[in-house]
């Protein structure tokens, strides 16, 4: 069934639910002629193929090689939240975001079903995400306090967010066999980014364990027992196996989501003193929004 053409809530051109490539979205990364990943062979060779950030981001928004997601994330796009009827669902991989020279990276777990999944870009759209940007504007971190829609005149000063899972999962639980077939899209983006890169935030215990993941990958020497994950936890990874790398603060928070703010366990305060510490770390200027 063909879904008819919504408005976009930014541009307001009609678009249909999901997005085709290159048919204007605001920010689509991909054109008709981008390659597309049908399996995890394919994955992993079109993300060491990609030679830079726009390429690899490209490719990550057309991916379709898990069924489970795909079937999942278009069925959402075609039959969209009762809040969300009169607008148009990307309804395609969400891909990384952000500054494409990040001295921070923030890592989260997969884009929400109504949020990233509906507006093109990665932890907007939901409550998790209204939490995330304010935060990052109180901190000078990001150019508003808000993320609506791809195309808003949002801007990330220094920082990019990422997520080892691309598509939105049913009951925002993806399996393991998802999360290693995404993994190559992330460990690349990451090595991509890897000579300025000197923090990161991981929003979870899933975030964390795939950046320990993805460094260890990378070349970084990661302890055993690995290290645990906490709000507030630390630790300092250096690259012993590729020393031109810098050394790496990866830094725990409890995921902004609504389970976790809705009680108290994540406060405004602890959420921007675990990015006010990366942020210093990696040697940006947090403290007043530019």
């Amino acid at each position: 069934m063909t879904t008819p053409a919504r408005p976009h809530p930014v541009t307001g051109t009609p678009y249909p639910s999901p997005v085709p490539p290159g048919t204007g979205w605001p920010d689509d990364p991909a054109s008709p002629d981008t390659p597309v990943a049908h399996d995890a062979e394919q994955v992993a060779a079109l993300a060491a193929a990609a030679r830079d950030l726009d390429e690899l981001v490209a490719r990550q928004s057309v991916c379709r090689a898990c069924p489970r997601l795909v079937a999942w994330r278009e069925q959402v796009a075609r039959e969209p939240r009762r809040a969300f009827a009169e607008e148009p669902y990307w309804g395609r991989p969400v891909p990384g975001w952000g500054d494409p020279a990040p001295r921070l990276l923030v890592v989260g777990l997969a884009p929400a079903a109504n949020g990233g999944n509906r507006t093109g870009r990665i932890f907007t759209g939901d409550r998790s995400g209204d939490w995330l940007f304010a935060s990052l504007h109180r901190l000078g971190l990001a150019r508003t306090g808000t993320s609506v829609h791809a195309g808003d005149g949002q801007r990330l000063l220094g920082l990019r967010v990422v997520a080892p899972v691309r598509c939105a999962p049913p009951a925002n639980k993806p399996v393991p066999i998802e999360r290693d077939t995404c993994f190559p899209w992330l460990a690349r983006e990451w090595e991509l980014c890897s000579s300025t890169v000197r923090a990161a935030v991981a929003l979870g215990s899933y975030a964390w364990d795939s950046t320990l993941r993805t460094l260890a990958v990378l070349g970084y020497a990661v302890p055993r027992p690995r290290p645990k994950f906490g709000h507030g936890a630390e630790v300092v990874l250096a690259a012993r196996e590729r020393p031109e790398l810098p050394e790496i603060l990866l830094v725990g928070s409890y995921h902004p989501s609504q389970q976790n703010t809705f009680t108290g366990k994540l406060t405004e305060s602890m959420l921007d003193a675990v990015f006010a510490r990366a942020a210093s770390y990696a040697g940006l200027r947090a403290g007043s929004s530019q």
